[in-house]
């Protein structure tokens, strides 16, 4: 070969990588990507993830193609009942399980779960610059959501999906003005509309769900008594005192008297619709059930409803708020494709896209629940909803930690006992006083059986 051959050859070999560097530019110019999408860093891994089935999972499946694309994993969540998925995600946990790689960690059981370090430390990964871009913001989540799912020390073990803040439907605030009644502000206001609207055009006064150790620890604590004596450092069942008996009696006999027959059993679906249709007045839960008759096209009472704040009991006025929080097995075999799912899944921008594509509305991000995008989907009829669930969200995190009793790990054992003697108070099978004395002796022998020192 000739010196004049190998320089043409030389140079037009240069030209042509020339020409090729030149189009990536320009091809990468016009339609750019991640470079997450660029690297798929986690390529040929399966993550598999656990939960219990929620709109939030089912609306979010929709986007976790675009995350498998971006990434190169694939995802395998696994959504199971309530109470099924607890029961497989415990056992599986307190046995060093590496099955899942992610999971929700259910608020009742949080506690339980982060004091026997069975979860991996989160702060590990929003502190690595490297793992978690600042914009991604750890304070960016609802004080109050966040603490179920702290340790002593402050170490974050969970971050927030969904906020759960109790709010007070009302749907037939037409009936109401009739009879000259104003929205109830404390539980004797509560009885009184219960009564004056139980009953007219067919409407009951009050309807509620079969879950009572959700519904009726804020009428416990409103009248001044606690699931515990001092949650979370003292955890003797507080059940048979003075104020807790009343409570029990005082919405025993609401329900009772001013609810649908067969209320006890009811399940939540049934309870919004007895709240959308208008044949009950008032429903008391968290703002994702009540607020959709402001804004479901279900709703048959969008022009005579109102959420507002629960009615506050006379020495407190506590209504419940919990969260449920995605986290990563101590011992899961893929922690860093793991986080990156958290990470996205719970993002402003994932939140956003639930909350403006899907109308979506208890995400956890402030900086998404203070947007003005936020406030235009959620204020209807001039009622501010966000700012509602915010501000009930937030108040465990203020002052009092009054959701202490539900987040330390002796909760279930407890809410199981007082679901039970609540049922027969509302039975008629025992009166107020001895049911509850009951439930005391059961929840402190359940709980030494547990192993639980009192």
């Amino acid at each position: 070969m000739t010196k004049n051959n190998s320089s043409r050859r030389s140079s037009a070999l240069s030209r042509r990588k020339l020409l090729q560097a030149g189009a990536a530019t320009l091809g990468a110019a016009a339609l750019p990507m991640p470079a997450i999408a660029q690297a798929k860093p986690f390529a040929g891994i399966t993550l598999r993830g656990a939960s219990f089935q929620h709109r939030f999972f089912n609306l979010l499946q929709n986007y976790i193609p675009e995350f498998e694309a971006q990434t190169g994993m694939k995802v395998d969540l696994q959504l199971s009942a309530f109470p099924v998925y607890n029961q497989q995600a415990n056992l599986e946990l307190s046995s060093g399980g590496s099955a899942f790689d992610f999971v929700n960690v259910t608020f009742i059981l949080a506690a339980r779960w982060v004091a026997a370090g069975l979860l991996a430390n989160l702060d590990e990964f929003t502190s690595d610059p490297n793992l978690t871009a600042a914009e991604w913001n750890p304070k960016d989540f609802v004080e109050g959501a966040q603490v179920p799912y702290r340790d002593a020390k402050g170490a974050t073990y969970g971050y927030s999906w969904e906020g759960g803040a109790m709010v007070m439907g009302l749907s037939r605030m037409d009936l109401m003005e009739k009879k000259g009644l104003k929205i109830p502000k404390t539980f004797a206001e509560l009885q009184q509309v219960c009564a004056e609207i139980n009953g007219i055009d067919n409407v009951n006064g009050i309807v509620t769900f079969q879950l009572h150790h959700w519904c009726l620890p804020p009428y416990i604590q409103g009248f001044g008594g606690n699931i515990f004596r001092n949650p979370p450092t003292d955890i003797m069942p507080a059940l048979n005192t003075p104020q807790a008996v009343q409570a029990v009696e005082f919405y025993a006999n609401l329900l009772k008297n001013y609810a649908p027959k067969g209320v006890l059993t009811y399940t939540e679906d049934q309870a919004r619709q007895a709240l959308l249709t208008g044949r009950s007045n008032i429903f008391i839960h968290s703002s994702a059930w009540i607020t959709p008759i402001l804004m479901s096209g279900e709703s048959k009472v969008k022009d005579t409803a109102r959420v507002v704040r629960m009615p506050a009991g006379p020495v407190n006025d506590f209504p419940a708020a919990n969260s449920q929080g995605l986290g990563i097995p101590k011992n899961a075999k893929n922690k860093k494709a793991a986080w990156e799912f958290i990470k996205w899944a719970v993002s402003p921008e994932i939140s956003m896209r639930l909350v403006k594509e899907h109308g979506h509305s208890s995400v956890c991000r402030k900086s998404v629940i203070e947007s003005e995008e936020y406030r235009k989907l959620n204020t209807v009829n001039g009622q501010d909803l966000g700012a509602l669930y915010l501000e009930v969200l937030g108040l465990p995190a203020k002052g009092q930690n009054y959701m202490a009793y539900r987040t330390v790990k002796e909760f279930p054992v407890v809410g199981d006992v007082l679901n039970k003697a609540f049922e027969q108070v509302a039975t008629g099978q025992l009166g107020a006083q001895a049911a509850m004395n009951a439930a005391q002796e059961q929840a402190i022998a359940n709980l030494r059986r547990a192993g639980t020192a009192l």
